[in-house]
């Protein structure tokens, strides 16, 4: 699969025992295109009018949260045909309150509703003080008619191809079980499939901003929360208040060239990850250069690849190559999980890959009892129906040559791991193009230098896009940047969110030591 999820927080230690689960999420991604050649939906038609005035029913959902859920059109070009529920969360602002902050984590696929749950370690005291906090789960995802396609057993084969095939009888496994997983999504979800693109899900979101009170959205984005952002502005410039869009993706990058620049992305977090590694005294790797421990990190995959790793678990998953480049990918995400890395990776140069594959599973949201959550699904399905997507497998072929020579130890897999698109059965709605939003007020899009799964590069493509963009960056490790220890990004954030203060356009916020 895309390697595009929200951030985990790991363990500061490996779990033992179980599958580690995770204490918030912060984000992820996936460039994701808008529909195509779509006028303007800023003033809703008169058949959308029930859906704009429906009254929303809260109730106590423990902790301080209100839950409900909102009717919106399964389709926006039939709104008197079938309907679906959004599900929502609110925490309601605890001072002087100015409106509603809707925040989505990414994936696309990742839950609103659970982020929403870590809003206090998440969001500023100050933020929480004027805003009620919504999360939501996007259709086809979570507690929203969530995309359901495969059991947890398929899923840990679909999860466990081999994505760096070496030979003709590897690529026809990829191929075949690529058409699996699409073939499942068609069979178990077709009423929904054509339903679930980013346009549909920003569509969604003005109809949340007008039952919630609002007259312009204020919205917090991550990852391929920011894209969705973007669509949103780019469909109701007139109803935007403040958006930030933290770690950006650049809408107008083709598909596979999309998965060729993050590869590169995770290749530049993982060099980060080795130079941090050899100023600690229990750096695991027996050379003392990046340069020399790359190669004993390409060593332990093609072992893993040959013959799989220990898996202390007991639920009888292989850990080949596969789940270590995922396990290896997750502590990425955050430079405060880099320790639990080095220590999952001493233990696997010793044949043990126990703890990488508890932090695969927590990339992939599996659970100790082999079930998994839908994002997986719904991650494909949004990502299938928003991207034109190459149908020819060999064109993936082809681009994983191309990313591997530059990302070695990840082009292949964020690669191969698009296949599915390519047999999915509906057809794509989305075009790789430029999101412009003209008429929208400053909007502020946050890029970090060295974000793995969101390279910087593409903030700055997007802020360049939009008519009113406003860039700020990061100069630090991990995926998006605010509430991650930058006081200089939270409080450009804040005053932004609060004040309506952008910051100066280019803010290059530093790194924090």
């Amino acid at each position: 699969m895309k390697i595009f999820r929200s951030r985990r927080r790991v363990p500061p230690t490996p779990a033992r025992g179980a599958a580690a689960a995770f204490l918030a999420l912060a984000l992820a991604v996936t460039g994701c295109a808008q529909e195509e050649a779509k006028p303007r939906a800023e003033a809703p038609t008169p058949a959308l009018q029930p859906f704009y005035g429906q009254n929303l029913d809260w109730s106590d959902c423990g902790d301080g949260f209100q839950c409900s859920r909102a009717d919106v059109p399964l389709d926006y070009s039939a709104p008197s045909g079938e309907k679906i529920g959004i599900s929502l969360i609110r925490l309601p602002a605890t001072g002087k309150r100015i409106g509603s902050l809707l925040i989505n984590p990414g994936g696309p696929g990742g839950s609103g509703i659970e982020y929403a749950r870590a809003a206090r370690s998440v969001l500023s005291e100050k933020v929480r003080a004027r805003f009620d906090v919504i999360g939501f789960d996007p259709r086809g995802v979570g507690e929203s008619s969530p995309i359901r396609c495969m059991s947890g057993s398929e899923l840990d084969a679909y999860v466990s191809l081999d994505a760096s095939p070496d030979t003709p009888a590897e690529v026809t496994a990829m191929e075949k079980g690529s058409k699996a997983f699409a073939d499942a999504c068609g069979a178990k979800a077709a009423r929904l499939l054509p339903h679930v693109g980013t346009a549909d899900a920003a569509r969604d979101m003005d109809v949340l901003r007008a039952v919630l009170g609002d007259s312009g959205l204020t919205y917090l984005g991550k990852s391929y929360g920011t894209h969705l952002g973007a669509v949103y502005a780019d469909l109701f410039p007139k109803k935007v208040r403040a958006l930030v869009l933290d770690g950006a993706v650049d809408p107008s990058v083709p598909a596979l060239k999309s998965n060729e620049t993050q590869a590169v992305g995770f290749e530049v977090a993982l060099k980060a990850f080795l130079q941090d590694c050899f100023e600690d005294g229990a750096c695991p790797f027996s050379s003392r250069t990046v340069e020399g421990a790359m190669d004993e990190l390409t060593d332990l995959l093609k072992k893993a690849d040959a013959h799989p790793l220990k898996n202390s678990l007991g639920d009888g998953r292989e850990i080949n190559e596969a789940w270590v480049v995922l396990g290896i990918v997750t502590p990425l995400y955050e430079r405060e999980a880099w320790p639990v890395l080095r220590e999952a990776l001493g233990h696997a140069f010793n044949g043990d890959g126990t703890d990488l594959l508890r932090m695969a599973d927590l990339m992939l949201d599996r659970k100790p009892d082999g079930s998994y959550s839908n994002q997986t699904e719904a991650n494909m399905a949004i990502n299938c129906v928003d991207h034109p997507y190459p149908k020819e497998p060999s064109a993936y072929a082809e681009g994983a040559v191309e990313a591997a020579m530059v990302a070695p130890h990840f082009g292949n897999f964020v690669m191969w791991g698009s296949l599915p698109c390519a047999y999915w059965p509906v057809a794509p709605k989305g075009a790789d193009k430029k999101v412009t939003a003209d008429g929208a007020p400053p909007i502020v899009v946050v890029g970090t230098s060295r974000d793995p799964a969101t390279p910087y590069e593409w903030a700055e493509g997007l802020a360049s896009q939009l008519s009113s963009g406003v860039l700020l960056g990061y100069d630090g490790d991990g995926h998006t940047a605010y509430g991650t220890g930058s006081t200089c990004v939270d409080k450009a954030v804040d005053d932004y969110l609060i004040s309506l203060k952008p910051p100066k356009q280019g803010t290059m916020c530093p790194k924090v030591t």
